[in-house]
């Protein structure tokens, strides 16, 4: 595809891989099949933990709900930002492609200090409501111990102030 081999790292899960000496990727389980056609499950989807001395981050990767995020809390200790798939589900894909409410109990699991969702807000790809996620996701964490983060699209968002950010429901906006 034109890359340079030496800038790509093939890992399994429970990588660790250092990219300076204060700056560490972690290749991290994620629940989600592989493959397409003929040619089933060749490879593992990931999440990824983002570790430097002043910050972690965890994005969960594309998949479905499971024990993998409190073995992740655990191992790392929590993170200042979790990064949680939010959007593009349905039941039929329940194993794949995790629930709002299951979005807000995996930012537990894992012990983040923030959450802002990932994987919505895009293009229609589920039957649900385009809003739906975002809506969704804001009512599931009332009362959890997180930051919730939904910047509009393009809207900057910081991690580790002192005084919360605060962003509108600009999603309802949206037709």
């Amino acid at each position: 595809m034109g890359f340079d081999t030496s800038i790509i790292h093939e890992e399994d899960w429970d990588t660790e891989i250092k990219l300076a000496q204060d700056f560490s990727v972690h290749i991290l389980p994620s629940q989600h099949f592989s493959g397409r056609f003929l040619t089933p499950n060749p490879t593992l989807w990931c999440g990824f933990a983002f570790v430097t001395p002043q910050r972690k981050v965890y994005y969960s990767g594309d998949g479905g709900y499971g024990e993998h995020f409190k073995a992740i809390g655990q191992r790392f200790g929590g993170f200042d930002l979790m990064l949680g798939e939010n959007g593009q589900y349905n039941m039929a894909w329940h194993a794949i492609h995790m629930l709002p409410e299951e979005t807000a109990k995996a930012a537990m699991d894992v012990g983040a200090k923030s959450l802002l969702p990932a994987h919505g807000g895009k293009f229609a790809l589920a039957r649900h409501p385009w809003q739906e996620p975002y809506r969704e996701l804001a009512r599931a964490s009332q009362g959890l111990g997180y930051e919730l983060l939904t910047p509009e699209i393009g809207e900057v968002a910081y991690i580790g102030e002192e005084q919360p950010c605060k962003f509108d429901a600009w999603w309802e906006r949206m037709a």
